[in-house]
């Protein structure tokens, strides 16, 4: 290493790719939790350790020079290896007291998790979990989550990732809405039934059913909601059809399900990112849902 060669604030190198990257002087100070003029400060005054012009300032915006473009990739790669400095300083944690940060789909952090963390709750007081309910995957390099449960298999490299097992879910609906349709049986006699369905995506929704023979189109849908949770409730009050996984669908008690056969199925992952795989805490955590889960969708598979 060529110490010499390294004349500029790191500090600095830090606000200059906060504002290529959030776009503004006034977002990037944001992120950073400081001053716009101090942020504009530090973005001027590398400038001048650089002897080079990174932005150009045209009215109240900022353009990229080429020699900031060019710049950028190498502040990218130390911006990169500062955070795999927190994440290697975080997976040597040996304590087990602090927080957890887990992300899983609406429907898993609503009706699977919270059971389990009580029972998590009840053998390690001194762990606190933050949920983060969301049908999006959450970004674990990023730090926005320590441990994410996905109904697919993760592909991002430094994950560790362990199967849980597999899921499974049909269409459920109120005995009262299957009754005024004649009690279907079949998928054709769904053909004129009103489903809830998504706010966006909803063109893949309708796809997958008809890929089952169940011959809707998007006039169908009485309802929608990118929420799983709200169009549980919906189906729940009778406003039409909707899925659910087959062990929660068949555990309450206002629904009842449509077909005889399950529509969908898929696998279930566990993962966190490899460094924070040694830290104890996340480690505890991470084993404690493996096992929990795993035993939840293997009884899950006699409902199916």
């Amino acid at each position: 290493m060529d110490w010499q060669t390294l004349k500029f604030d790191w500090n600095r190198a830090r606000a200059f790719l906060a504002t290529a990257e959030e776009g503004s002087l006034s977002a990037a100070a944001k992120a950073l939790d400081m001053s716009q003029p101090t942020l504009s400060r530090q973005v001027t005054a590398l400038e001048e350790e650089l002897g080079a012009i990174l932005f150009e300032r045209v009215g109240r915006g900022l353009t990229m020079t080429p020699t900031g473009l060019e710049l950028l990739a190498y502040v990218k790669a130390m911006g990169e290896a500062a955070s795999s400095l927190s994440l290697a300083a975080t997976g040597r944690a040996t304590s087990i007291e602090g927080e957890i940060i887990i992300s899983a789909s609406e429907v898993t952090a609503a009706y699977i998790l919270p059971s389990i963390l009580e029972s998590l709750q009840q053998q390690y007081p001194g762990i606190q979990v933050s949920m983060v309910a969301s049908n999006s995957a959450s970004d674990l390099r990023r730090r926005e989550a320590d441990i994410a449960i996905r109904n697919f298999r993760p592909t991002e490299p430094n994950l560790i990732a362990r199967k849980l097992g597999e899921f499974a879910a049909t269409l459920y609906a109120t005995p009262g809405y299957l009754k005024s349709l004649g009690n279907p049986l079949t998928p054709l006699e769904l053909a004129h039934a009103s489903f809830i369905g998504f706010s966006s995506g909803n063109e893949a929704f309708i796809q997958a059913l008809n890929a089952h023979d169940i011959p809707l189109q998007d006039s169908n849908f009485a309802a929608r909601s990118d929420s799983h949770v709200v169009q549980w409730e919906m189906v729940k009050r009778g406003i039409g059809i909707g899925v659910m996984p087959v062990e929660l669908g068949h555990a309450e008690p206002k629904v009842k399900r449509v077909l005889p056969e399950t529509l969908f199925r898929g696998d279930v992952w566990l993962a966190s990112h490899r460094e924070l795989r040694t830290n104890l805490r996340v480690r505890i955590v991470y084993d404690f849902l493996a096992n929990a889960l795993a035993c939840h969708f293997d009884k899950a598979r006699s409902f199916w």
